[in-house]
């Protein structure tokens, strides 16, 4: 089952199209670096803003270049139910090893209606599907009850990337769901804390550019070397910060930017770092060892 470290990877750009040689080089570097999966098509993707051509087109780059080496995670949500069954096929039937289905957003559905949403996606393939909590980007929060009831009535539903901010819902998610449902962190700053009632591992965005020692802190606490878990966990703390200064995924591909990685391309909505907010980013990464 998977576990550990998932980067919620970036799409580059460049001159307003996907770049699809640089989101290459950075499979690349996830699979040299021991990341254990690569979401496509996540919100740190930009996937509100890809054409469903490019969505596709992403997914399909992430699978071909994985080539059974790194699981890929394909993100196929949203806030119609009919397109989000589209994508979801879709994704499948190119060779995804597991789907990310985030809560419909906007439309602010009641309970019921997001069983039925989630229930009529995973009726709609085999693959295993992971559940996408996160209330303050959506709207609706997907309590504890109805996720036992997708994961008693779904057996492709397997778990949840829990973005709620709340310990204590997860803690609930943990104790009330099945054994073998897993449970991700959404947050970085939340990844060992999780890890410690029963989390898998994070789904993360400061591993576009950090991976190795995602890995290592995840790897340390599945050691029982807690002193190490705690140690990276606090170094990592204030680059975490800096990199949610503002609106993810501006701050992570601003530092990418700075790095080389990548352009710091975005597309609109998404706009650049006010300077004040960049320069704090700038010396997070310096501090860290990152820039000179």
């Amino acid at each position: 089952m998977i576990k550990g470290s998932v980067v919620a990877i970036i799409t580059p750009f460049k001159n307003g199209q996907v770049d699809e040689g640089t989101l290459k080089k950075l499979i690349a570097f996830h699979i040299e670096n021991r990341t254990d999966a690569i979401l496509s098509c996540g919100t740190t993707g930009e996937s509100p803003t890809l054409t469903h051509e490019e969505h596709e087109r992403v997914i399909g780059i992430c699978i071909q270049e994985a080539k059974g080496k790194i699981s890929v995670i394909a993100g196929t949500g949203s806030n119609s139910t009919v397109e989000a069954i589209s994508l979801t096929q879709h994704a499948a039937e190119a060779g995804a090893d597991y789907i990310l289905s985030v809560t419909p957003y906007y439309n602010k559905p009641t309970q019921e209606g997001l069983y039925q949403h989630f229930k009529a996606v995973a009726n709609s393939v085999e693959a295993p599907i992971i559940l996408y909590n996160i209330p303050g980007r959506c709207g609706r929060n997907i309590e504890p009850a109805t996720m036992v009831r997708l994961a008693n009535d779904c057996k492709n539903i397997i778990g949840v990337k829990e973005a709620s901010g709340s310990i204590d819902q997860m803690q609930t998610i943990h104790a009330v769901c099945p054994k073998d449902f897993i449970l991700f962190s959404g947050d970085d700053a939340l990844t060992l804390p999780l890890l410690s009632i029963g989390g898998v591992g994070v789904i993360s965005v400061i591993a576009n550019f950090v991976p190795q020692d995602v890995v290592k802190l995840i790897q340390a606490f599945e050691k029982g070397d807690i002193k190490l878990a705690q140690e990276l966990h606090y170094k990592l703390l204030p680059l975490v910060k800096a990199i949610f200064i503002e609106t993810n995924p501006i701050p992570v591909k601003t530092a990418m930017g700075m790095l080389g990685m990548c352009s710091d391309e975005m597309r609109l909505p998404l706009y650049p770092m006010a300077e004040e907010n960049e320069a704090k980013l700038k010396k997070a990464l310096q501090d860290y060892g990152l820039l000179k």
